[in-house]
């Protein structure tokens, strides 16, 4: 009797042919190149020199992040709990985007990703210092490249607007608030929520009638909330 051979034998074999063997060692899963990322930008000790404390860069994010936050630096507040806009400034910028606190700490929904991931430090007059330059050269070139899901980006202040938009940013934090329509859907700047732009805002409130509504559309349709 003629033995399975050639193809007849592979044939016969079934689906045994394409299991491993026993002896096989099947690769580890893949670890997302965001995780490593995330915990070295955590440890980072770059600007350590110039903080008045210890370094503790925050930051959130995670790979189906929609939406990107990139405001300054933290303050003393959010030094200490390490939770990016834990304070009053993140209330009122939770209320300009019509998101909870639950929704706008989810990352698997929104990232934040500031100027400066420590805190700087107090300028002598008055008012915290600008972020640190090393931060956003370092790192934000590596990070945003594993966010390819976020669709728009809030610049909340002059540093982020500065960075993201370049030259086509306007004389003035004002101006380019104001043409906030060219530069939508991709990017919303505003000013910074804190209370020490309370004056800007009573003199601007186009900023509440115009750009708050078409803002707080744009992020309930990124985070599922429409």
């Amino acid at each position: 009797m003629r033995k399975p051979g050639g193809l007849a034998g592979a044939a016969a074999c079934g689906e045994d042919a394409a299991m491993p063997s026993r002896k096989q060692v099947l690769p580890p899963p893949a670890v997302p190149a965001l995780d490593p990322l995330l915990a070295e930008l955590r440890a980072c000790r770059a600007c350590a020199a110039f903080l008045p404390f210890a370094p503790r860069p925050v930051v959130q994010a995670a790979a189906g992040a929609r939406l990107m936050l990139c405001g300054q630096a933290p303050g003393t507040r959010v030094h200490q709990s390490g939770i990016p806009f834990d304070d009053r400034s993140g209330d009122r910028l939770r209320a300009w985007l019509g998101v909870g606190r639950e929704t706008f700490y989810d990352a698997a929904r929104v990232a934040i990703v500031p100027m400066g991931f420590c805190y700087p430090g107090r300028h002598a007059r008055g008012g915290d210092l600008p972020p640190r330059r090393e931060c956003a050269t370092l790192w934000h070139p590596r990070l945003l490249p594993l966010l390819p899901k976020v669709e728009a980006i809030v610049l909340i202040g002059q540093y982020a607007q500065a960075w993201h938009l370049g030259h086509r940013r306007k004389k003035t934090l004002g101006e380019t608030v104001a043409a906030w329509r060219d530069y939508a859907p991709r990017y919303w700047p505003l000013p910074h929520p804190s209370w020490r732009n309370d004056a800007w805002l009573k003199r601007h409130p186009w900023f509440e009638t115009e750009v708050l509504p078409a803002l707080r559309a744009e992020v309930g349709r990124l985070l599922g909330m429409v």
